[in-house]
């Protein structure tokens, strides 16, 4: 169960001097609260620097590479299907693919027993691509989410939801788009 505000401030341990320091010189945001928002930072920038490597390393976005990915775990799969896998909205997906096929990367095709089904496979061009690509294709972030143990990710999950709640400005349709993507 996640902690509550009050109790997280009595486990949380001593701020480092400098950081007090901020907290005591007339700021009247706690150090504490300063020391999450620079690990928040942290990991929107570390994950910036990746799909910016990812981008100068193999000419795709991050987003692309994911997908790209994806598509070569999985041969065959749908639009859907793929927008399933990345957890993000059918017409993300479909976008993802447009520019990926424009570059000759993907190929997609109807599927024999059913013609209304589009399947989706890499070409060995896009093969290329994964082959150059610096890990981890997926991204920092979902790649270090995936490697927590499974208690530590639903406390995550927990706490990040109770943030979200407290937030006065919200936008449920971000969850469904990429971070690599603008």
């Amino acid at each position: 169960m996640a902690a509550t505000p009050r109790t997280a401030r009595r486990t949380s341990p001593r701020p480092s001097s400098r950081a007090s320091a901020g907290a005591t010189n007339g700021s009247t945001t706690p150090s504490d609260t300063l020391a999450v928002l620079r690990q928040f930072r942290e990991l929107f920038r570390v994950s910036q620097q990746h799909y910016q490597r990812i981008e100068s390393h193999c000419g795709v976005s991050g987003a692309q590479l994911w997908a790209l990915a994806e598509l070569s775990r999985r041969p065959g799969l749908t639009v859907s299907g793929l927008a399933r896998v990345l957890s993000v909205h059918l017409s993300t997906s479909s976008n993802l693919l447009d520019k990926l096929e424009a570059q000759g990367f993907v190929r997609r095709s109807r599927d024999r027993e059913d013609h209304r089904v589009v399947r989706v496979r890499v070409t060995p061009a896009g093969f290329a691509v994964l082959a150059k690509a610096p890990p981890p294709v997926e991204g920092v972030i979902p790649d270090a989410v995936r490697r927590l143990d499974a208690r530590a990710r639903a406390r995550l999950h927990a706490d990040l939801a109770q943030l979200l709640e407290l937030m006065s400005v919200r936008s449920p349709d971000a969850a469904l788009k990429l971070l690599a993507e603008p």
